[in-house]
């Protein structure tokens, strides 16, 4: 049902669009600048990720992104989906389960071991579609420290 399109520069404004409404839904703070440039980086580093937009019927409903980073615990090579977004009305459709599937079998190809991600603990709907993909709480706390 979806399409699944490697985002290209050209595609930036619109990414910016999705994730200024992404970020809005928590009211997390948004930098239109420090993220379009963000896009730019991963975009010209392959090695860092990926951003692919999600499509139906030619529109653009979505976007997904995968960043890769490296552990010794999970055996090498792992990456965060760091990003997931659908459009309101297309969500509940089944189309979350597609684009998850999706980034499974890419990061497999692309040599990945572990793929993480985070979900806000309200969003009952997300943390479904995770969990029956077999994603696992770690019973861990994720800690960042801006640098």
């Amino acid at each position: 049902m979806p399409d699944f399109i490697p985002a290209s520069i050209d595609d930036s404004a619109v990414l910016l669009e999705m994730m200024e409404n992404f970020y809005a839904i928590d009211q997390y703070p948004f930098d239109r600048e420090l993220t379009a440039h963000n896009i730019e980086s991963l975009l010209n580093h392959p090695e860092w990720g990926r951003i692919w937009l999600v499509t139906v019927e030619n529109q653009i409903i979505g976007y997904v992104v995968l960043a890769f980073g490296f552990s010794f615990e999970y055996k090498g090579k792992d990456a965060f989906i760091d990003e997931l977004y659908l459009k309101s009305e297309h969500r509940g459709r089944g189309i979350g389960a597609k684009v998850i599937s999706f980034v499974i079998e890419e990061a497999k190809n692309l040599g990945v071991k572990t793929l993480h991600l985070e979900a806000e603990k309200h969003n009952h709907a997300a943390n479904h579609l995770y969990r029956k993909h077999d994603f696992k709480d770690n019973d861990r706390f994720l800690l960042n420290k801006t640098l």
